[in-house]
């Protein structure tokens, strides 16, 4: 497999104040550039950039429910897989500041093909994260 190359992603929030907030001081992203509109973060060696659109539609308008392993899974949403410590270090920290939970951390497909821990989380915004870590990186695309 290729050495995994950094990806961007841009994503709409409601507030930038409240996104810089989340995202910088709850989550821990360092900052990198930014304007007025517009806010850049290192998520793990990845560039996501907040920008600003005060007049974005809510979640229930714009997310979707998709049913993996009993749970209805926000659709979209983005994050990134985690070494399991790493995924247990954070679990913890979030749910100690009291992070709402869409899904609350737990393993997913338990001992089948693609074990990996989950947990699924809001922005202040209603963008959906999932951060991740598999039991075994290689089954990362295991069928």
């Amino acid at each position: 497999m290729p050495e995994l190359t950094p990806f961007h992603l841009a994503f709409p929030v409601r507030n930038l104040a409240e996104a810089k907030h989340f995202y910088g001081e709850v989550l821990g992203l360092p900052e990198g550039r930014s304007d007025d509109t517009w806010i850049d973060f290192d998520l793990y060696g990845h560039q996501i950039v907040a920008h600003e659109r005060p007049n974005m539609l809510p979640p229930q308008e714009r997310n979707h429910l998709n049913p993996v392993d009993g749970h209805d899974v926000p659709v979209p949403h983005f994050g990134v897989i985690l070494e399991l410590e790493d995924w247990k270090d954070l679990a913890a920290q979030l749910t100690e500041i009291g992070i709402e939970f869409v899904i609350e951390p737990y393993i997913r497909f338990e001992g089948q093909v693609g074990e990996q821990a989950t947990m699924f989380f809001l922005d202040p915004s209603g963008n959906a994260l999932e951060f991740k870590a598999f039991k075994d990186r290689g089954q990362l695309f295991a069928k």
